[in-house]
């Protein structure tokens, strides 16, 4: 029996130490098995403050940098509430990819959102990811498109949706959303670059409807400058369309850099462009590159639209670009456009250049929605 005692209390240490490993395993596999963040939320300054849903998602223009930058902006400087969301894989939550079409968790944040911005391009997404688009647009809430939205959908034939009027390209049975999303919506849908891409800047002159609105308070012509060439629109504009910017189609000064951001250009380029690299007289009439429009799609309720397509993350640095936004939220929040909008922008922004990229591109970049915190 004396013998015995040792051997017991052994066997209840080791028994004890097992249990213990145990826990700590299953404490581990918590922790790594955890859901990483699919989206980004920046609280605003009251409980009760505007709710502005954010989409990113376009192969080129990096709206999943822009957006975030922006929502930082309207959060710290303008007590907003904003949510970003951003293209994923679904096999990878969490993780960044600009290429990946079908996917962009956290559209049910639009349920309760007071405006929605968005950047996308050719997205053909499931039905009930489109559905709290179809909805947010039914109940008429405004909207603001940048650079690619006019093209934000896309379906191809063998695609299963029911959401396939949204498309770029619709021409169906549903006339009223002939051209999709961008025609019905903002009012224009994807046409065509009016000046010669990464070679010829645009430059923003303000119209004299824009000074009416609020929205080119403190904006002078010249202060919205994007390095994305000028898109080209169909004259005169559908509905009640109002150009609040024109856009100058201006040469590079300087040599083409494709290791430049601006690909050289600059803002300080002064020479009205006579031609594009088509031959096609781009210096008149003007394209608009900023204009309002009241919406409304088939059973729902009007809106307000605001479009910008003089945007692009790199072109985000340029302070009057950002300040056309920022003014632009507030006034399709029907709220007062400040006299000088504070667009500083908020902690380290650094864009990099327009480009398509390859997906093995976003399959070795890991790129982390938290990235943008």
């Amino acid at each position: 029996m004396k013998n015995l005692l040792p051997i017991l209390i052994c066997l209840f240490m080791f028994a004890c130490k097992e249990q213990k490993e145990a826990k700590t395993t299953e404490t581990a596999t918590v922790v790594t098995t955890e859901t990483p963040e699919q989206w980004l939320t920046f609280e605003g300054g009251e409980k009760n403050a505007k709710h502005i849903v954010l989409i990113s998602g376009d192969e080129e223009y990096r709206s999943e940098e822009s957006m975030p930058q922006l929502a930082k902006i309207l959060s710290e400087h303008h007590g907003f509430k904003c949510t970003v969301l951003f293209a994923q894989n679904p096999a990878h939550p969490g993780v960044i990819d600009a290429n990946y079409g079908k996917n962009i968790p956290g559209l049910e944040a639009l349920d309760n959102a007071d405006l929605m911005i968005i950047a996308t391009r050719f997205r053909a997404l499931p039905d009930d990811q489109m559905k709290h688009i179809d909805d947010y647009l039914l109940q008429g809430k405004p909207v603001i498109g940048l650079r690619t939205a006019t093209h934000a959908f896309n379906f191809n034939d063998g695609d299963v949706s029911s959401y396939k009027h949204y498309g770029n390209s619709y021409n169906g049975e549903m006339k009223e959303w002939e051209g999709g999303f961008g025609k019905l919506v903002l009012g224009e849908n994807w046409v065509s670059h009016h000046g010669h891409h990464r070679h010829q800047s645009t430059k923003g002159f303000v119209t004299d409807a824009g000074k009416t609105t609020g929205i080119t308070n403190s904006i002078a012509d010249g202060d919205v400058w994007a390095s994305a060439d000028v898109y080209e629109v169909r004259l005169p504009m559908s509905g009640d369309s109002q150009p609040i910017i024109y856009g100058k189609v201006m040469n590079r000064k300087g040599e083409y850099d494709e290791n430049d951001l601006f690909y050289g250009m600059r803002p300080t380029d002064d020479e009205v462009a006579k031609t594009n690299d088509a031959g096609k007289d781009v210096s008149a009439p003007l394209m608009p590159v900023a204009w309002t429009r009241t919406y409304q799609i088939p059973g729902g309720k009007q809106g307000k639209a605001f479009t910008s397509t003089a945007f692009s993350a790199i072109d985000f640095t340029i302070e009057g670009t950002r300040r056309l936004v920022v003014n632009a939220v507030y006034w399709t929040l029907d709220l007062p456009v400040p006299a000088k909008t504070n667009v500083e922008l908020v902690g380290t922004y650094s864009p990099t250049t327009y480009e398509f990229r390859k997906d093995e591109y976003w399959e070795e970049k890991q790129l982390k929605v938290s990235d943008f915190k």
